[in-house]
């Protein structure tokens, strides 16, 4: 753990408002982030992630009863569905193609599945869902597909309630 393990998040009450978390959630966080910085450089070595990119990212986590940033904020199940969708987007450009829902079932399977059925579940996934015929899902047909799962539940940590 870097060496600086009892010092206070910075800027605890601004980042505690800004993403929901509670400051106890926070400082928990912290020394989790201390503990992953090893060099105690103030970020993750492979991501460059200071802490507060690190409790923006997993403010997407929180449970969304009872946050205090309303419908749209942080922890909210409309947010926890963009930030999914934003983890399939891979080049940004606002629509999941078949290329990056491919790319992305490979990362989640790895060598476990051959790639003709990974090209098989992708081509039906993007064929169910894509409802404007443009062969990408917009972030609507994205949702429109997501609809029946508990996206809330599904993607809460409730350590950080």
């Amino acid at each position: 753990m870097g060496a600086a393990a009892a010092r206070p998040p910075p800027g605890l009450g601004a980042l505690a408002e800004e993403t929901g978390l509670s400051p106890a959630a926070l400082t928990r966080l912290h020394e989790r982030f201390q503990a992953l910085d090893r060099d105690d450089k103030g970020h993750l070595r492979a991501q460059q992630a200071d802490f507060a990119t690190f409790a923006r990212v997993l403010a997407h986590f929180r449970p969304a009863e009872g946050a205090p940033s309303g419908p749209g904020g942080p922890g909210s199940p409309g947010s926890k569905l963009r930030f999914v969708f934003q983890l399939y987007d891979l080049d940004g450009d606002g629509q999941i193609s078949y290329r990056e829902l491919l790319q992305v079932l490979r990362l989640m399977v790895g060598l476990e599945v051959p790639d003709e059925a990974l090209a098989a579940v992708a081509a039906r996934a993007l064929r169910e869902a894509d409802r404007g015929g443009r062969g990408a899902l917009c972030f609507d047909d994205f949702a429109k597909a997501m609809e029946r799962l508990d996206v809330d539940r599904r993607m809460s940590i409730w350590m950080l309630k």
